[in-house]
């Protein structure tokens, strides 16, 4: 085995992304967020994690900002700091697959308007899903990190991984990520899995996980021991529970050791305490759920990311079944193992703690079945690392034949249509990438911005819009 180097490690900040998506539903502004960008900037970040993943439906559907504008004014605010985004592969940042005409586009843009580097993921590790979204961003220039979806299971060997991160590198990939989204990589599984990868490519590793299962700290501690180049952490106020472990604290662990980040505590204090009231106003409010702060073993036992424990308990409340938590959580599982023993991120967990509901609380294990679920099994989403139980392909799609190529090789060119369809309300390119991504929402929020520029009220702006679980 070759000797682990040791050096600096570089910090990734998710405070603008994945650390308020994780805690208040994505709901910070971004004038909650202008003002301490400054600061931020003199931190010496390796990256500020500020766009992608759940902003973008937020910003236009509940903020009723425009999400390209965020991203420019967190540009002209960051001079000195990469700014990074997720993207969901195909999926872009929406629920479906689009044409790949759409996907170059929306990575153009999104470099165009100051993302620096983005990463890119498949919820089933299928990455003839990505390869679109990879070829988009290094014909752009950008850094395309490939993510690898951290999951559990008997399929899910190191040589299943090492596979994954071979590929990742032959198809030109910058940087890759092990994105533990459920908080499942415990400590000596991460140091295994970055002394793999280490041997295996020649590219940064960056290990992104969440504090669900309370083991997040230790896990990035053993994966710097072994190697890793970053890690991705929240400022203390948006850190811990179901968001990363703590900067400051990860921070002042390497201090004296030679994997030291640099980074200066009195400035990331400052940095904390701009955040603290907004923690407190959440906590006030009722946005920030002092559940999601605790630590919650069931995520190992169950798979189930943090964001999902929270939409299980919605939509059990909403039906007027929470007495039946506990036999969803333990449902869950067995859906997973029929749909493939796919990885649980969005949309892939959505889908699959829904159907895991509807089986409980209609009696009937799929008698109730979204289209979501016949979409999966039909292969719209890709292909799954295991088969799907035979039985519950057949009683879902009957005698439909499933699909086996990369699912946008069928999907003709979109974005002339959506050119068409939102020609009405287009002030800049970028409106028809928020259209393509969330027709209904981007319209409402169209019509709200033309109002707010003629002074006169839109009954949009007071429309309430229903969520599809973020």
């Amino acid at each position: 085995m070759a000797e682990i180097e040791k050096k600096p490690v570089k910090i990734v900040e998710t405070a603008l992304r994945d650390g308020h998506q994780s805690l208040l539903a994505t709901r910070m502004t971004t004038q909650q967020m202008l003002p301490i960008i400054e600061k931020m900037d003199r931190v010496g970040y390796h990256s500020v994690e500020c766009w992608g993943g759940a902003t973008f439906d937020s910003c236009l559907r509940f903020l009723k900002e425009d999400p390209w504008e965020r991203l420019r004014k967190l540009k002209d605010g960051f001079k000195n700091t990469k700014l990074q985004m997720l993207l969901r592969g195909q999926n872009l940042l929406g629920y479906n697959h689009y044409s790949d005409d759409v996907v170059e586009y929306f990575v153009q843009k999104s470099l165009a308007n100051g993302i620096d580097i983005i990463r890119i993921f498949d919820c089933l590790n299928d990455f003839r899903n990505i390869k679109t979204a990879v070829d988009a961003c290094k014909k752009e220039k950008g850094h395309a990190q490939v993510a690898l979806g951290y999951t559990l299971g008997d399929a899910y060997t190191l040589e299943y991984w090492k596979d994954l991160a071979v590929r990742a590198e032959a198809m030109g990939a910058d940087s890759i990520c092990i994105k533990d989204m459920a908080g499942l990589l415990t400590p000596y599984k991460a140091e295994e899995m970055v002394l793999m990868l280490k041997e295996t490519v020649k590219l940064p590793i960056e290990v992104h996980t969440h504090y669900t299962s309370g083991v997040g700290s230790m896990t990035y501690l053993k994966a710097v021991e072994a190697g890793c180049d970053i890690i991705d952490t929240a400022i203390s106020p948006l850190a811990l529970g179901t968001s990363q472990p703590a900067t400051e604290v990860m921070v002042e662990t390497l201090k004296g050791t030679p994997y030291d980040t640099g980074l200066d505590q009195e400035l990331l204090s400052e940095v904390s305490d701009y955040f603290q009231p907004i923690r407190d106003e959440a906590l006030a409010s009722g946005r920030l759920n002092p559940k999601v702060l605790g630590v919650n073993i069931k995520t190992l036992l169950y798979q189930v990311p943090g964001g999902m424990l929270s939409n299980l308990v919605n939509q059990l409340k909403e039906a007027g079944q929470e007495d039946k938590y506990l036999e969803v959580l333990e449902e869950i599982p067995r859906v997973r193992k029929d749909f493939g023993e796919l990885p649980l991120v969005t949309p892939s967990s959505q889908i699959v703690g829904t159907q895991a509901v509807l089986n409980v609380i209609s009696g009937e294990r799929y008698k109730m079945v979204p289209k979501e679920s016949k979409k999966i099994l039909m292969g719209e989403f890709g292909q799954t690392v295991k088969p799907f139980n035979p039985e519950i392909q057949k009683k879902i799609i009957k005698d439909e034949t499933p699909i086996t190529c990369r699912p946008a090789d069928l999907i003709p060119p979109q974005l002339p249509q959506f050119e068409k369809e939102c020609a009405q309300w287009k002030q800049q390119d970028e409106d028809v990438l928020s259209y393509a991504l969330f027709p209904v929402i981007a319209k409402d929020f169209f019509e709200y911005r033309a109002a707010q520029q003629t002074g006169v009220d839109s009954a949009a702006a007071d429309k309430e819009n229903k969520a599809y679980p973020v």
